[in-house]
């Protein structure tokens, strides 16, 4: 099996959108009359969850009258919040077939549907003719691709010139071996975590320029310590991580925060511009 395929094949369930719909009426929410508020629990899959994406907007700057492409889009929470929050429209791709389907069901239900789309696609070679988008951005997706020139060659052909690409990734920050299963990968087969500077290098042969890089650590760090104690007193939310996770949720985000906070990992913001 190749890694495209094993990548996929990981975030596949096989019956996403019942246990979303299931999960989404045990928290309480209406299906039929969906907010993105009402998703932020579940579709934000990345350390920061909604915080760090409504940060991340925010430095990109995206207009109404744009066109941006998310890489990567899972099941379209990022993309939901880019056309709400910035009234951009927003495709979303992702090698994915099921968070496709998902994605696409949960958008018709916030009623974004004239706003966002998505389609499955491979990242290294998405469907799309050269210049096609003001923007792109990108969140979670790089620790799944072994070649980050390519994959950044790639969005800078999709982009016009000026046009602003976001990157948030775990990134590698300090010596030492990655604890497995996590989140995005169950062994380190499918896993190809980077230091900044391999991405800084990267984005600079592809034909950007960085105009701003950060760390969202100590956010990621705090949001899940808050996280934890409402568990505590409330109880665990059913629209929590195992909804995409499965029941080796507790496993794997005890890993990837434990990493996290001995500084073996942090999730870094790139924001970089197509010359």
């Amino acid at each position: 099996m190749d890694i495209e395929a094993a990548v996929a094949r990981h975030y596949t369930q096989g019956s996403l959108a019942k246990t979303l719909l299931s999960a989404l009426e045990a928290g309480g929410k209406d299906p039929d009359k969906l907010t993105i508020d009402d998703l932020s629990g579940i579709d934000e899959f990345h350390l920061g969850w909604s915080a760090a994406t409504e940060e991340l907007a925010e430095d990109l700057g995206f207009t109404p009258a744009m066109h941006v492409v998310e890489i990567g889009s899972g099941i379209g929470g990022p993309a939901r919040h880019l056309a709400h929050a910035l009234g951009c429209t927003v495709t979303g791709v992702d090698l994915t077939p099921e968070f496709v389907e998902v994605a696409d069901m949960l958008t018709r239900r916030c009623h974004l549907a004239g706003r966002v789309s998505f389609l499955q696609a491979n990242a290294l070679a998405m469907p799309f003719g050269a210049g096609r988008f003001d923007g792109a951005v990108m969140l979670h997706v790089g620790m799944n691709i072994a070649d980050k020139p390519a994959l950044f060659k790639e969005v800078r052909r999709v982009l016009k010139p000026g046009a602003r690409f976001g990157v948030y990734d775990i990134m590698h920050m300090a010596k030492g071996s990655l604890p497995y299963p996590m989140p995005w990968a169950m062994t380190s087969d499918t896993s190809f975590v980077e230091a900044p500077d391999h991405y800084r290098q990267a984005l600079a042969k592809a034909g950007f320029t960085i105009e701003l890089e950060r760390s969202l650590r100590d956010l990621a760090l705090k949001l899940s310590r808050e996280m934890r104690e409402k568990a505590t007193v409330d109880g665990p939310s059913p629209l929590g991580p195992q909804v995409l996770l499965g029941v080796s949720a507790p496993q794997r985000l005890a890993n990837v925060m434990s990493a996290l906070a001995e500084g073996l990992i942090a999730p870094i913001e790139m924001i970089a511009r197509a010359v």
